[in-house]
C-alpha cells in the first residue's frame, strides 16, 4: 500500500511538472514578436538554372525610403542586416558579360535617375560593411521604375521571360529596379 501511495504521488508530481512546462512554453510563444526585417528567399527555375535570392525584407512603416533610410550615391546591401545574395546554379550572361555559376553579393548604388547594380564575389557580410569594389564581378546601370502599387515590404522576384531567360526584380515603396540574364 505504501508503494502504491508513493507511486501515486510520483505520478501527480510528474503531471504537475509537465503541466507547468507546457504553460511556460505557451507564454513564450505568445510574447514572441515577428522580426521587423525577416530573412526571406525568392527562387525559380529558369530553364535548368536554379536561381535563388536570400535577403532581409524591411518594411516602409511610414518612413521615407529613397534618399532617406536608403541614402543616394552610397553602396547599399539592398536589404536588411546581412547582405543580399544571389546564386545561379548555371553560368549566365548579363548584358553581354559572362557570369560563372555561383553565389554573389548583390549591392546597389541608388540615385534618383539611375542606379548601379552590382554583383560581388563577396556575399557573406553584414550589410555592405566589407564591400570592396575590386571584388565586383559586374556593374550595371539601370533606370528605376515607378511601381503601379505601393510595396510595403522590400520584395525580390525571379521571373521567367523566355525558356532560358529571366529577370531579377527588386521592389520597395514606389520604386523597382531589375536586370535580365540568359542561361549559358
Amino acid at each position: 500500500m505504501k508503494q502504491l501511495l508513493i507511486f501515486g504521488i510520483f505520478l501527480l508530481f510528474v503531471n504537475v511538472l509537465f503541466a507547468q512546462h507546457e504553460h511556460s512554453k505557451a507564454d513564450t510563444t505568445k510574447n514572441a514578436t515577428k522580426p521587423k526585417s525577416p530573412r526571406l528567399s525568392a527562387m525559380a527555375m529558369i530553364g535548368d538554372n536554379h536561381v535563388h535570392i536570400d535577403y532581409g525584407s524591411p518594411s516602409v512603416r511610414g518612413r521615407t525610403i529613397w534618399n532617406g533610410l536608403v541614402a543616394y550615391n552610397q553602396v547599399w546591401a539592398t536589404g536588411a542586416h546581412k547582405a543580399t545574395w544571389i546564386e545561379f546554379s548555371k553560368d549566365v550572361m548579363i548584358q553581354g558579360k559572362h557570369v560563372p555559376k555561383g553565389k554573389y553579393g548583390f549591392f546597389t548604388i541608388p540615385n534618383e535617375k539611375e542606379w548601379t547594380l552590382i554583383l560581388s564575389k563577396t556575399w557573406d557580410m553584414h550589410l555592405a560593411d566589407d564591400y570592396k569594389q575590386e571584388e565586383d564581378i559586374i556593374r550595371l546601370a539601370v533606370k528605376p521604375e515607378t511601381n503601379k502599387e505601393f510595396v510595403e515590404a522590400l520584395t525580390y522576384q525571379v521571373l521567367s521571360t523566355q525558356p532560358t531567360k529571366g529577370e531579377i526584380k527588386m521592389s520597395w515603396a514606389h520604386l523597382s529596379v531589375s536586370f535580365g540574364f540568359e542561361n549559358r
